[in-house]
């Protein structure tokens, strides 16, 4: 084969002859695994007078220089269906798709393909100028301008398709691993930037907790975008799997009949939970609250606490603080992680604890939580109702967003995050 390395732009639309006589033009190329690092062509799809016709590439003979594509028989073969293939020019060009090392949307306007030992396979996407103008014929019509534009390549192991006519086979495997390995942050920015159902396909290919991390750094209008664009069982697993202040946050800007069907979804005890929260105002401390904390007994030595939160409390992300509370949860005293650490293994919590904990009552305003944990030079607060019953805290973190402007306190990093575990109790007493 004479072609050797260039564009899917080049070949595209040339005649296909079959000893030498036309038969048609090549119209799309077809790949059957698309979730490898750098695909195989499989074969190509020729417009016919009886219709498109598919031809393997062991069948193709050669791409000369004067741009004919030489078969070796009539192709005879329809045209495969998209469950079974991925066609290149009908579902990847000017299609959206994530350049995941430069953490941002954009759009493919050719293919790069090279010959490697007989086999064509596609090797990066041109997002650039050079591209459009090559499809656009400029090469031809003016070589020596497009010759001075560089292309704008991604290596194709470095792309992540979203926007398709056949999801099931453009959602390659990089969707998943490479992007739940970017910062929620910036998976966050990415999704900003699409429409609304390619932001909905994109969660489709992340896991729970992805998206869960995703979706906690998106804007309300987003969020509620998505929510009702992924499906209510998928929905209601994510929204499980968010922090439970944020999750309240959020079923706190959906109607009443979407709470109701999402509530529905989920595990009696986390949507019970999520019932009571959502009740709060969103700017006070019972609505800025979370419930995933860890509280202890105070009549447990340290060796024996140690050992307990070894066992409840694996995957929550903040146990900074350890709160001392009796059977009916009434808060008694605090301590930190650190000072548990550094006691006598003999000595009992209740001598460590600071028996004169700073809190906050539901209804204090978020600018007053705020300032409380300013004042004291504290990481969280705990939140208490009247009878002195401990039900949640509020980190530094959640403070923060009441004072900061949406955008910069999404970006924050989160003290809290969803458990592993979501079946365990989220409260346990040590």
């Amino acid at each position: 084969m004479s072609f050797h390395d260039g564009y899917l732009s080049e070949i595209v639309g040339r005649t296909a002859t079959t000893q030498g006589r036309p038969i048609g033009k090549i119209v799309d190329f077809l790949i059957e695994k698309p979730d490898d690092a750098f695909p195989r062509i499989d074969g190509f799809v020729v417009k016919t007078r009886e219709g498109r016709r598919y031809i393997p590439m062991s069948e193709v003979l050669d791409l000369d220089k004067n741009g004919v594509v030489e078969l070796a028989r009539l192709p005879d073969l329809p045209a495969k269906p998209n469950e079974e293939a991925l066609y290149l020019i009908a579902d990847l060009f000017d299609k959206q798709i994530v350049d995941v090392d430069g953490r941002k949307v954009v759009r493919i306007n050719d293919l790069e393909i090279c010959n490697t030992g007989g086999t064509l396979r596609v090797v990066a996407a041109d997002i650039g100028l050079s591209g459009l103008l090559r499809r656009l014929g400029a090469n031809k019509a003016a070589p020596s301008l497009v010759g001075r534009i560089p292309p704008t390549l991604i290596a194709w192991n470095n792309v992540a398709p979203i926007s398709d006519k056949n999801p099931a086979q453009v959602r390659l495997s990089i969707s998943r691993n490479r992007l739940s390995g970017l910062h929620p942050s910036e998976l966050a920015d990415i999704i900003a930037d699409l429409s609304a159902k390619d932001a909905a396909r994109l969660f489709q290919s992340l896991d729970d907790e992805t998206a869960a991390d995703a979706l906690e750094h998106l804007n309300a209008d987003v969020q509620k975008s998505i929510i009702r664009d992924i499906g209510t069982e998928r929905a209601a697993d994510i929204i499980e799997e968010m922090d439970s202040d944020d999750a309240a946050d959020l079923l706190g800007e959906l109607d009443e009949e979407k709470q109701t069907e999402l509530l529905a979804e989920m595990e009696p005890r986390i949507a019970g939970e999520l019932r009571e929260l959502v009740q709060y105002d969103e700017n006070t401390a019972g609505g800025m609250m979370t419930t995933e904390f860890v509280w202890i007994y105070p009549h447990r030595t340290a060796a024996a606490t140690i050992d307990k939160i070894r066992e409840i409390a694996q995957d929550k992300a903040f146990i900074y603080y350890l709160y001392v509370a009796d059977e009916h949860r009434k808060l008694l005293g605090v301590l930190s992680l650190r000072e548990l650490l550094l006691a006598a293994p003999d000595a009992f919590i209740h001598t460590l604890m600071n028996a004169d904990p700073v809190s906050v009552a539901l209804n204090t305003s978020a600018q007053d939580v705020a300032a409380t944990i300013a004042r004291y030079d504290i990481f969280a607060v705990p939140v208490l109702d009247q009878q002195g019953k401990m039900l949640g805290i509020v980190t530094v973190d959640d403070a923060i967003d009441t004072i900061l402007p949406e955008k910069l306190a999404g970006a924050l990093p989160r003290f809290t995050q969803r458990s592993r575990e979501k079946k365990a109790a989220r409260t346990p007493a040590a």
